[in-house]
């Protein structure tokens, strides 16, 4: 009797974990179930805003080297879905650094449709258990994506487009490199497309970008900092304390390259006005306030520059990046003793950064003649700018620039005749309405 007690006992618990697993998945959507069906990720819903029906974190198995996907070392890289309707398109924003749940697309919200929004690989969630550097690079990167697409396609087969927003936008130019008709339409947004390891296409643009009067009073203004040095670099130590910042590469050098940052930073966000910018006369204390709102310290921390170093290798052996001219100031710098102040510093040290400038050509080139589908949008005033994707005649390609825009410039951006153009040219090429 025991022994059968124990029997009913167990066939009992069975018939009860069975019962309640089905009436789990039954309450799952259709979205949710499909998901689970496919190998190789993990899905974990999340919430969602009412943009979007549900949304989901998931981790997708991808090969280190997709050239060795089967025997080399694997990594999970982030990627979070919004879904709205099976039979919307599909926008994919391939970021250029990490993600986080409550990131969005400016192209799902104008078509109103589903949204795939990816971590770069080394970055956020989406890193290595080593930093094997030499599977960082543009080839890698893009067969991440598009292994991604392949995924997702099965459940989307609706039109898809690519986009991402300055490295993000530079990824999804590279993407469409590798991969010409892995998606429908590709939407840069301020992606650079450098030629040289430092392009030097910057040094001309700060030369000339807005009035030049007010190049003229920000140069007055960097010339002031360093003059009044001496009475400066005791505020920026204490605000290194107040922020617990460390400063690799030492106070001095710390201060005097965020003086010669500080007119792409000006430039590139534009969250400060001609008028705004402190005359020589002012004292130390404003000088030294002005600077640090205008370019922020934090990008010379200890932390940031750990965060931004597997950029700073994509930039220094294939993505590239500028530098700074410092004829305008040599007399006045102590610590930076070149004619051009290299930012090779960020990157990693001590590792081969031998810069492939025939890759960015190619791509140049492939981009010029072939690049059909790609909408760039571009701020006037935006440094970025200077080294933008130039477009063949023989493309139907359409970049779209901001007159005095920066390095936030979107599509929201435009006034409405130009949002029409950037809107009939998505309706053509992806054979949707999009309300006005």
């Amino acid at each position: 009797m025991k022994n059968n007690f124990h029997s009913l006992t167990l066939l009992f618990i069975l018939f009860y974990s069975v019962n309640l697993l089905a009436q789990q998945d039954d309450s799952k959507s259709e979205i949710h179930k499909l998901l689970f069906s496919i190998p190789d990720i993990s899905v974990t819903k999340i919430d969602t805003d009412s943009n979007f029906k549900e949304a989901f974190e998931i981790f997708v198995t991808q090969p280190l080297d997709h050239l060795n996907p089967n025997n080399g070392p694997k990594f999970t890289q982030r990627v979070y879905l919004h879904h709205v309707d099976f039979n919307k398109p599909m926008v994919m924003e391939n970021d250029g650094y990490e993600i986080n749940s409550t990131r969005s697309t400016e192209l799902a919200h104008i078509l109103k449709c589903n949204e795939l929004i990816v971590e770069h690989r080394y970055f956020g969630e989406s890193k290595p258990d080593s930093n094997i550097w030499e599977y960082l690079n543009t080839a890698q990167a893009a067969a991440d994506h598009n292994r991604i697409v392949e995924i997702f396609k099965n459940i989307y087969k609706g039109k898809w487009i690519s986009t991402g927003i300055s490295k993000g936008g530079q990824t999804t130019v590279f993407f469409k490199y590798y991969y010409p008709n892995a998606v429908d339409v590709w939407v840069p947004y301020v992606a650079p497309l450098n030629l040289e390891q430092e392009d030097s296409r910057v040094h001309s643009f700060l030369e000339n970008v807005g009035p030049e009067e007010c190049r003229k009073k920000i140069e007055n203004f960097q010339k002031a900092l360093l003059e009044k040095r001496d009475e400066i670099l005791p505020l920026l130590e204490n605000y290194m304390k107040e922020n617990n910042y460390t400063f690799p590469l030492g106070l001095e050098k710390t201060f005097e390259y965020s003086v010669l940052e500080y007119s792409f930073s000006f430039w590139q966000w534009g969250n400060q006005k001609c008028t705004d910018i402190p005359n020589a006369v002012c004292s130390p204390e404003e000088l030294f306030k002005h600077l640090y709102t205008a370019s922020p310290f934090d990008y010379f921390d200890g932390k940031s520059m750990s965060f931004y170093e597997p950029f700073f290798y994509q930039a220094y052996t294939e993505i590239g990046y500028y530098n700074y001219e410092t004829s305008d100031f040599s007399n006045l710098l102590e610590s930076v003793n070149d004619e051009y102040a290299s930012n090779i510093y960020f990157a990693p040290q001590n590792i081969d950064l031998s810069y492939n400038k025939k890759l960015m050509q190619n791509i140049n080139d492939y981009i010029f003649n072939h690049g059909n589908n790609m909408l760039y949008i571009y701020g006037e005033n935006d440094p970025w700018s200077a080294t933008s994707v130039n477009i063949g005649p023989n493309t139907n390609a359409v970049k779209m620039i901001k007159k005095d825009g920066d390095h936030k410039t979107r599509i929201k951006s435009f006034d409405d005749e130009e949002k029409e153009k950037i809107y009939s040219t998505l309706e053509k090429w992806l054979d949707v309405k999009i309300e006005r």
